[in-house]
């Protein structure tokens, strides 16, 4: 192998660095474009780690390693986790960066912030605050900054944040299931739980309220009106209530495994749930996964894919020149 495809190979994927021969692990050219690579596999900062061992100290590298994946900062020389540029360069990318840092760096407020506040395109990482030094876990705007990307954050900070209703707020709208971490008082507060299911992640609040409240039918319709799953939580008396199941699985389709078997037998509320996300069919009676017509309408649910859903109508319609027509056409 050549130096020209070797480059060619770590450009397209620099995890692949990793199965080189060695010399071409202490070419500064490859193990470059290694660590700059944008592979669409999550690298962790691995080329840095497979190249050799004396680029862990070049300056350049390290940069362009930790620009790319944050997460290379483990990987570099102990001298970069003082250098503050490299430093804020990989907790902006990756806030569990952090954990990599000189401990000098977990006390600085703009470090630990840019921390805090950084994210991918699925998550977020305020609950890096767990990396922080001990006297900014005790900083309000610093915890409210943390619990506000990611509500787990909660579990880490001062226990005085847990009775803090505007910390457990934030903590409710980023990440409801984290309120398993606030005071128990707020989780039999009605005030406060109605508030809580009502907000954006809130709906998965009712996991953590008391059983009084999980009977209380204000707060139950408030939270399925959120978050469809929230039933699961509900005293089960409520899988009966029409209202209560109707507004659960018009919000999520799924719910309708929640519900009691009566209404999977429902057509209106079956209809309900596909019209929400077709694959729900695999709750309903099995008289509706023998109903053309109704499987049609299933399919045509705009989510998800009608090949997934297909999965779970009767055999008998899988080779229905009609169904076959909209699984195929999409």
């Amino acid at each position: 192998m050549d130096k020209k495809k070797a480059l060619k190979i770590v450009e397209k994927d620099g995890r692949e660095l990793e199965k080189l021969p060695t010399h071409f692990k202490k070419d500064r050219k490859i193990v470059l474009e290694a660590v700059k690579s944008k592979s669409k596999g999550y690298g962790y900062g691995l080329p840095l780690k497979y190249a050799d061992k004396s680029f862990r100290k070049d300056r350049e590298i390290v940069l362009a390693a930790v620009k790319r994946y944050g997460s290379a900062l483990q990987y570099a020389d102990k001298i970069f986790r003082k250098d503050r540029e490299v430093v804020l360069t990989a907790v902006k990318n990756w806030g569990y960066a952090l954990e990599y840092v000189h401990k000098s760096f977990k006390k600085d407020r703009e470090i630990v912030l840019t921390a805090i506040k950084s994210k991918s395109k699925i998550l977020k990482y305020g609950d890096c605050i767990k990396y922080a030094d001990e006297s900014l876990k005790k900083d309000r705007k610093m915890v409210l900054a943390a619990v506000k990307s990611n509500g787990y954050a909660l579990e880490y900070v001062d226990e005085i944040f847990r009775k803090d209703r505007e910390v457990l707020l934030k903590t409710a709208e980023s990440q409801s299931y984290a309120l398993r971490f606030a005071d128990k008082s707020f989780l039999k507060d009605k005030k406060f739980m109605l508030e809580a299911v009502k907000l954006c992640g809130g709906g998965g609040a009712l996991e953590h309220a008391v059983n009084s409240l999980k009977k209380d039918k204000e707060i139950v319709l408030a939270a399925v009106k959120k978050r469809g799953y929230a039933l699961e939580y509900a005293h089960k008396s409520f899988r009966k209530n029409k209202q209560i199941v109707i507004e659960a699985v018009k919000e999520e389709g799924h719910a309708l495994q929640y519900a009691d078997k009566s209404f999977r037998k429902d057509r209106n509320i079956v209809l309900l749930a596909i019209k929400q996300d077709g694959s729900a069919i695999r709750y309903a009676d099995k008289s509706f996964k023998k109903d053309k017509k109704f499987v049609l309408k299933a399919l045509k649910s705009p989510f998800p894919h009608p090949r997934f859903t297909l999965q779970f109508i009767d055999h008998s319609l899988k080779d229905d020149p009609d169904i076959l027509s909209i699984v195929n056409k999409k």
